[in-house]
């Protein structure tokens, strides 16, 4: 017998669904913010900082990057509330599904977004950085104000591919009962029997918000002439 696909289970659940997509908005976007702040701090370290500085720096990345992002997210849920409570003497503290994907995303794709800035600090020329303190600035001032944008400007494409495998990373917090996209589709698929529909609806979707960014990519290399 043909399968009955029921396209309507999509439409009644919407506003859960939206809700799920709320919250996976919400880790990305933090996610990337956060990231992007803490992966230019690490870049620094390497490239400027002393060398235990920049050592320390480098086994951070080189860590997580080497570590699947599931099992920091693990790390998280499971093992951080055991440190909570033990620092804080609370038997009942916890940071929660929510928090725990936030610290696992941030500090795993911080490494990811480290080596994107890094290269490209390197890939300005070094005569703009010394140029810049020959008239005065300190060497902070001169890669706030000279380097660090010509480096984000020529790294913006390679940001945002990293922000869009963020996007489908956030999918793994499904695997400590998070509501978000994914979940929200998983459990309305499971209460509805329409399995096939909402994974349907959840690959188009991915591939829909993907394609965006695969856009702008596009778009911003062609405005301004950044080279792969």
């Amino acid at each position: 017998m043909a399968y009955q696909f029921d396209w309507s289970t999509i439409y009644r659940a919407w506003p859960y669904i939206l809700e799920g997509l709320g919250v996976t908005g919400l880790l990305v976007l933090v996610g990337m913010t956060l990231g992007i702040a803490l992966g230019t701090v690490l870049a620094l370290m390497r490239l400027f900082g002393s060398r235990p500085v920049a050592m320390a720096a480098a086994v951070y990345v080189n860590v997580f990057r080497a570590i699947p992002l599931i099992l920091t997210i693990f790390w998280f849920f499971f093992l951080m509330p055991w440190v909570v409570r033990l620092v804080t003497g609370n038997p009942y503290a916890g940071i929660g599904p929510v928090y725990a994907a936030i610290a696992a995303l941030v500090l795993a794709e911080a490494a990811y977004y480290c080596e994107i800035l890094r290269a490209g600090i390197a890939s300005v020329a070094k005569g703009q950085l010394n140029a810049a303190k020959a008239i005065g600035l300190t060497q902070a001032q001169a890669l706030r104000y000279v380097v660090l944008p010509q480096a984000f400007r020529n790294m913006t494409p390679a940001l945002i591919n990293q922000t869009i495998a963020l996007l489908k990373d956030t999918s793994l917090v499904y695997v400590i009962s998070l509501n978000d996209f994914l979940g929200a589709a998983t459990k309305v698929a499971e209460r509805d029997g329409t399995v096939v529909e909402m994974y349907i609806f959840v690959a188009i979707s991915y591939l829909f918000l993907c394609s965006l960014g695969v856009g702008l990519v596009k778009l911003i290399e062609r405005r301004h002439h950044i080279q792969k």
